[in-house]
């Protein structure tokens, strides 16, 4: 389990366990807020990390796709080159 987990889960319990208490002091409450507010900050930046990293892959993925296109192109070029290439000797062995 990694770590953020162990926090919300430790958050968890002892939101628990001042709800059953039921004598939370006004200090205690407000550790748990500033706990809460930290966890909700990291699974925020959590999911902007996210989304930039999907940003990323999508624009590496666009320009392997660009790269492929233009190495088929080139592939293609090549085989018509070779082509007349060979056709032109054809005709000079017919002379």
């Amino acid at each position: 389990m990694n770590e953020k987990m162990k926090y919300v889960f430790t958050v968890a319990a002892i939101s628990a366990s001042v709800a059953l208490s039921g004598c939370a002091s006004t200090g205690q409450l407000d550790e748990l807020r500033s706990q809460v507010n930290a966890v909700r900050a990291d699974t925020d930046a959590a999911k902007a990390d996210a989304a930039a990293a999907r940003a990323a892959a999508n624009e590496a993925k666009d320009i392997a796709n660009r790269a492929l296109s233009t190495a088929n192109e080139a592939n293609a070029r090549s085989i018509e080159t070779e082509t007349k290439i060979d056709r032109m000797f054809k005709r000079a062995m017919h002379k």
